[in-house]
C-alpha cells in the first residue's frame, strides 16, 4: 500500500524559513479601512442630503394638496387649483432634481478624489513592503 507523506512539517518549516514582515500587511488593511470609512461617509452623506430633498419636496407638495382639496365656489375655481398645482409642481421639480443633481455631483467628486488618494497609498503601501522584502532578503541572504 502507498504511504501518504505528511506535508505540514515541510510546509511549516518553508513559511518559517522565509522571511517575512506582517507589518506590511497591517498596513495594508488599515490604509484599507480608512478609504473603506471614508468611501461610507461619502455615501451616507449623499444618502443624508438626497433624504432631506425628498422630505422637503414631500412636505411643500403636501401642503400644496390643501389648497387643491378645498371647497371652491365656482367650477372654474377647482381647474385653477389643479393648473396652479401642476405649475408650482413643475417648478418644484426643476428645483428639486438641480438639488439631487448637486448631491450626484458632490459624490462623483469626492469619489474621484479617494480613488486618486487610494492609489497613491497602495503605491506607497506596495514600495515600502518591495523596499522591506528587498532588505529582508539581503539579510537573509548574508546570514546563509
Amino acid at each position: 500500500m502507498a504511504h501518504q507523506n505528511d506535508f505540514t512539517k515541510a510546509l511549516t518549516d518553508m513559511i518559517g524559513a522565509t522571511p517575512f514582515d506582517t507589518s506590511a500587511i497591517q498596513e495594508a488593511f488599515r490604509t484599507n479601512a480608512e478609504f473603506g470609512e471614508k468611501f461610507s461617509n461619502v455615501a451616507l452623506d449623499a444618502a443624508e442630503r438626497s433624504t432631506e430633498i425628498s422630505s422637503k419636496w414631500t412636505q411643500e407638495t403636501l401642503a400644496r394638496m390643501g389648497d387643491v382639496a378645498t371647497v371652491k365656489e365656482e367650477p372654474t375655481d377647482y381647474s385653477k387649483a389643479m393648473t396652479d398645482f401642476a405649475s408650482a409642481q413643475a417648478e418644484s421639480a426643476a428645483e428639486h432634481m438641480t438639488a439631487f443633481a448637486e448631491v450626484a455631483k458632490k459624490v462623483q467628486t469626492q469619489t474621484v478624489e479617494l480613488m486618486m488618494a487610494a492609489g497613491k497609498a497602495v503605491s506607497k503601501d506596495i514600495t515600502a513592503a518591495a523596499d522591506k522584502a528587498t532588505a529582508a532578503s539581503k539579510r537573509a541572504a548574508a546570514a546563509k
